[in-house]
């Protein structure tokens, strides 16, 4: 899969992503996978939370297209789900704004979505 940049992103895309890196813990997340590829277990003990607020994380990392995720069986037998950063290049210019807006669904579109 190629690099992942901001002209190739719908303004609805372009939000999500925004929205989704707006948060430190899933700052940390993106900056732990980017030095090496690991599993929830080790990354939670990594970062210091919970497993259970690290898939929270995850799920929304994945959904907007940031993380990556492929099992794996161990040598034991077990099942394991390894994480990947997904290769993006963001650039906020004035000019990737504008074109950015003029794909953005109505406002009537994104304010029911954010009552769900």
């Amino acid at each position: 899969m190629g690099v992942v940049e901001t002209s190739d992103l719908t303004g609805d895309q372009l939000l999500q992503v925004l929205a989704t890196l707006a948060n430190p813990h899933r700052l940390r997340v993106i900056a732990a996978l980017a030095a090496d590829r690991t599993y929830v277990s080790q990354l939670a003990r990594e970062l210091d939370i919970s497993r259970a607020l690290l898939q929270v994380h995850l799920r929304k990392l994945q959904a907007a297209g940031l993380v990556s995720a492929d099992i794996e069986v161990s040598p034991d037998g077990k099942a394991m789900k390894f994480y990947n950063v997904t290769p993006f290049a963001l650039q906020l210019t004035p000019q990737a704004i504008m074109t950015a807006v003029g794909t953005l669904r109505a406002n009537n579109d994104l304010d029911a979505e954010a009552r769900r």
